[in-house]
């Protein structure tokens, strides 16, 4: 991989300053902003490949930003929260806001800048000129775009990921240990931000609907189909 710019939002000085050392080892530009405010205006105005942010920051906070850069930059650039948040009412805040992934501090500098690569090289191979479909759930992965029926769906990068795979593999049944392979290979995160996402995913295809397109098989994994029926 080459020519990886990202933008790191941390006011913690001294770990801003270790971060950014260990990503220039690893051949990774950085920019860097001490304040939401400053991180903001960098994130919308500039070409990143990855923004790794802070929660706690000085004027803006960093699922705020995370929100602006969703919804008002309409960017899907992968971003990566660091926090010392570990509640699981956090991180699924977190992802609802648009994040692709946590790190919890302290954590290892070297497993930044490998899940950094990790979501860059997902990022970058995602525009296969093709189109999947399930019912009448569409994912043009020309354009990213998610459609179910007439109505564009607002899906995260990582919820897209997972429906990438399972819409390939529709309607066979896909473990969840293949699904986490797939989506983070041997950097596997903790055992609850699988569910968090397909929670997300699941509430944003299928809640608003009378047909369920997502299954839990359970003790198996899941699957995408159009089984027939609607919601009792």
């Amino acid at each position: 991989m080459s020519n990886i710019t990202v933008l790191l939002v941390e006011d913690h000085q001294s770990l801003a300053e270790t971060v950014t050392d260990f990503l220039e080892l690893a051949d990774i530009t950085v920019d860097y902003a001490a304040d939401g405010i400053t991180g903001l205006h960098l994130a919308v105005t500039n070409h990143y490949d990855a923004l790794i942010l802070d929660v706690m920051l000085p004027g803006i906070e960093g699922f705020e930003i995370c929100q602006k850069v969703r919804k008002e930059g309409r960017s899907d650039v992968p971003i990566i929260m660091l926090t010392a948040r570990d509640r699981i009412d956090d991180k699924l805040t977190g992802f609802d806001s648009g994040a692709d992934d946590y790190l919890v501090k302290p954590f290892n500098p070297d497993e930044l800048v490998a899940r950094v690569k990790s979501l860059v090289r997902r990022h970058r191979g995602e525009f296969d000129q093709s189109a999947l479909q399930v019912g009448d759930l569409v994912f043009d992965l020309a354009t990213m775009q998610v459609k179910r029926g007439n109505e564009v769906l607002k899906v995260s990068p990582t919820g897209m990921q997972i429906l990438k795979v399972l819409m390939k593999k529709s309607p066979e049944v896909v473990t969840k240990e293949q699904l986490t392979q797939q989506l983070w290979g041997d950097l596997v995160p903790e055992s609850d931000v699988l569910r968090s996402h397909l929670y997300l995913l699941r509430k944003t295809i299928d809640k608003p609907f009378d047909k369920e397109l997502l299954h839990t098989i359970p003790g198996v994994g899941l699957k995408m189909a159009d089984e027939g029926g609607n919601k009792e």
